[in-house]
């Protein structure tokens, strides 16, 4: 099977592509690099440097490569940045993924995996765990433009026929998440090899839904082989964290006594958000396997070794 993945040298495309080279599948890879890396990239999937924003180049790959099948993971991922510019945000989540779906109805794809959010797409919850029933209320410019795609997936599915997956991703975290992406994770973990106080937002007592990247990586290579009666799925730990439950977690590991340092609250951002993933498990056959602890020592492992920080 052929295999493109949009954002393939990004923290989770890359880490998709991994998997799926392993199984031998062939794998096409379609990135801007605009925060991916090229240390990221599979040496042995094919790689192409273009903009989901430029339908031309993208319309070029799909002539040249014929995938059957598509994982889309490129987006603009920072809530901050589509808080402060809601029109980039916009253009590279939705313009750029409506892009890629009509070049896979021009060129027959038989199905796309699309990889959303759950933590941002609910909004403030009105029940804990989220299951894929709650009522859809994103908060920032990233959740609504993440759920504008799961509309268009629906409505190219009952138009033209394209098969989906809409994955729903808790607060993802792992070997290959770059210092700037915005996550707290590799926040955290950066101020404190530095030996620098790191900020928490709030009084650091809002609570997340924390899955590692190679979790995540199964469910949507799963995903891509399943013919399921759902088409949306939450993927998480079903395990809430606080984040100052968090930055102790990390300052344990590391050894460190630096205090964090707490700052006024950011607009978009919710208090509270943990997601149920009973329907993955019974559909997808998934679970998240790998604990809070030893994803984060994979993780400031991979750091020290300099491998991608």
């Amino acid at each position: 099977m052929k295999v493109l993945v949009t954002g393939g040298a990004g923290f989770i495309g890359s880490n998709v592509v991994d998997l799926l080279m392993e199984r031998k599948d062939q794998v096409v890879i379609a990135d801007n690099l605009s925060s991916g890396s090229m240390n990221n990239v599979n040496r042995r999937a094919r790689f192409y440097n273009v903009d989901i924003k430029n339908f031309k180049q993208l319309e070029d790959v799909f002539e040249k490569e014929r995938p059957d099948k598509v994982v889309h993971a490129a987006a603009q991922v920072q809530v901050v940045k589509s808080m402060e510019d809601p029109v980039f945000d916009a253009s590279t989540n939705i313009l750029g993924s409506i892009n890629v779906l009509e070049c896979c109805k021009k060129f027959k794809v038989k199905k796309i995996i699309y990889l959303c959010t759950g933590g941002a797409l609910y909004g403030n919850p009105k029940y804990l765990p989220a299951d894929e029933k709650h009522p859809i209320d994103p908060i920032s410019g990233y959740g609504v433009s993440k759920y504008t795609v799961e509309k268009y997936l629906y409505m190219y599915n009952i138009n033209y026929g394209l098969d989906f997956i809409s994955l729903r991703f808790a607060n993802v975290y792992g070997p290959r998440d770059s210092v700037g992406s915005g996550r707290v994770i590799p926040a955290f973990v950066n101020f404190l090899l530095s030996n620098k106080r790191p900020y928490i937002t709030g009084e650091g007592k809002q609570t997340r839904d924390f899955i590692f990247v190679k979790d995540v990586a199964k469910a949507v290579v799963l995903a891509l082989d399943k013919d399921t009666e759902s088409k949306y799925f939450n993927i998480g730990s079903e395990k809430i964290t606080s984040i100052n439950e968090l930055f102790n977690v990390i300052k344990k590991l590391l050894k460190s006594d630096i205090k964090p340092e707490y700052i006024n609250e950011r607009k978009g951002e919710v208090q509270e958000i943990y997601l149920k993933a009973e329907l993955a498990r019974k559909e997808l056959n998934w679970k998240a396997e790998i604990s809070l602890e030893d994803g984060l020592k994979e993780y400031i492992d991979s750091l020290k070794r300099n491998l991608f920080i």
